[in-house]
């Protein structure tokens, strides 16, 4: 995937490359520890939780819940500019990991229709993960 100059993405290196590419097929992909059984976001080499190298990739159920987010109305980078205002949030996967996230659809660059703890369901824009209120 060419990124060109963005800053919604980070830079995709060999390890990152199937977290990716599963972003652009509409898979959202963690990673789970073969040691302690936890799943963690952002991807990483290592469990954040014991620090095994015994992790994986596994298959998100995409279903998650609005943990906190904020309305942005001014951003000059692309390609933020032209999208705002919009939600930038951080989301519960039901799996259990906090992740960074933007909320679309529904309730977009608003805000009042969002809550904490909201159901939502993740949905792809140029091959990232984004969430929308679930149907």
């Amino acid at each position: 995937m060419e990124l060109g100059n963005r800053f919604d993405v980070p830079e995709v290196d060999a390890f990152t490359r199937a977290y990716w590419d599963a972003a652009a097929g509409g898979r959202l992909l963690i990673r789970r520890c073969g040691a302690c059984a936890r799943a963690h976001h952002y991807p990483r080499e290592f469990c954040p939780h014991c620090w095994s190298e015994d992790v994986t990739w596994e298959d998100a159920s995409g279903r998650a819940t609005l943990y906190t987010w904020s309305v942005v109305h001014r951003n000059d980078l692309p390609p933020f500019g032209g999208r705002t205002p919009y939600v930038a949030a951080v989301v519960d996967l039901a799996e259990g990991p906090r992740m960074s996230t933007e909320i679309v659809g529904e309730g977009e660059g608003a805000g009042p229709e969002l809550r904490a703890g909201l159901e939502l369901a993740v949905a792809f824009r140029d091959g990232v993960p984004v969430f929308r209120p679930a149907p």
